[in-house]
């Protein structure tokens, strides 16, 4: 098969498109032919050789990915050659074939291509985990999204809309902020021009937001704890802000607050597997009648893998941009 590979790490131009070792599936787990697969910031990490895979995993980037399941190993049940699916990856996406656990597959959901359903598993898992099985947001809380156009943001946005909860973004151009608000976006702030910490108190009466889910770490950790109402959750998943920040130990216990950190791609399969579980349950149904949609900025071929991290690196899209295999043009 063909496959992304990283010689050596380096800027878009490391991705190379070349012939690899077919895939086999061991005990508990599938080989999907894949259809396409999705950019996601630690891909871009792992280009740059400061994310390596996790033990066991295949050295080519793509964290998800859709197709149809070719072949089945020992031990799965509940599951058939042929069958369309999407899947939670901790690597490999970015190739003709990839072997996946059986418990990291879903269905692709009512309504949802083949295709676009490759922008599905890692938003919907890292939103439901962080946000509702963490920080367990509410009917009728605030949500604070940062990066709101961006694949998780976009994501998030008709999650917590879809729960009845009030949803707050920043985002960086007026395009982008329109995106969230067509997407039910209530409190819509341009970080560039504006305070993300008074608009948010100004838009709830001085309470602040009881969630706020952060993908920008150290620059945002004292300015989120004071966005943060009473009893206010912080869901960091992810570091574009830095990694070390200073944290007011008194304003957080005077705000009852929590801080949770987490990643989704090194977690023991049998975390993974419950997380996608519980999507397929909460999430997958809210696809019926169209009450949620992958938001997609753009396709390309995987070949050009290199084009759609350019374009991800210079966070010219809105929602996700796809890598589309041989197979599935």
């Amino acid at each position: 098969m063909h496959a992304i590979t990283i010689p050596e790490p380096g800027g878009p131009e490391a991705l190379v498109w070349d012939e690899v070792p077919d895939p086999v599936p061991g005990e508990g787990e599938v080989l999907v032919e894949v259809t396409a697969g999705a950019v996601n910031r630690a891909d871009i990490l792992q280009r740059q050789g400061f994310y390596d895979p996790p033990p066991g995993t295949p050295p080519y980037p793509g964290l998800e990915c859709s197709g149809r399941i070719a072949e089945i190993g020992t031990g799965v049940s509940g599951w058939s050659v042929g069958d369309e699916v999407c899947a939670l990856l901790s690597g490999g996406g970015y190739a003709e074939k990839v072997v996946v656990p059986a418990g990291q597959l879903l269905p692709v959901p009512e309504g949802v291509g083949l295709r676009q359903a490759a922008a599905l598993p890692e938003v919907t898992c890292t939103v439901w985990s962080n946000v509702f099985m963490i920080a367990h947001l509410r009917p009728g809380e605030t949500l604070l999204v940062h990066g709101g156009s961006s694949g998780i943001g976009t994501m998030a946005i008709q999650l917590a809309k879809a729960v009845g909860a009030r949803v707050a973004v920043t985002a960086g151009t007026q395009e982008k902020l329109d995106r969230c608000a067509e997407l039910g976006a209530d409190i819509l702030v341009n970080y560039r021009e504006r305070d993300f910490v008074e608009e948010v108190r100004k838009a709830t009466d001085g309470a602040g937001a009881d969630v706020i889910l952060d993908n920008m770490g150290a620059k945002y950790l004292e300015r989120n704890v004071k966005a943060l109402a009473v009893n206010g959750r912080l869901a960091i998943i992810g570091m574009q802000g830095g990694v070390k920040g200073e944290l007011n130990i008194g304003a957080l216990l005077a705000k009852r607050g929590a801080i949770s950190a987490t990643s989704l791609r090194a977690r023991p399969l049998e975390e993974k597997a419950a997380i996608v579980a519980a999507v397929r349950e909460h999430v997958w149904p809210l696809f019926t009648g169209g009450h949620l949609r992958p938001v997609i900025d753009r396709e390309l071929p995987m070949r050009d893998a290199a084009t759609a991290h350019r374009v991800v690196e210079d966070s010219g899209h809105i929602g996700k941009v796809l890598l589309i295999a041989p197979q599935g043009a």
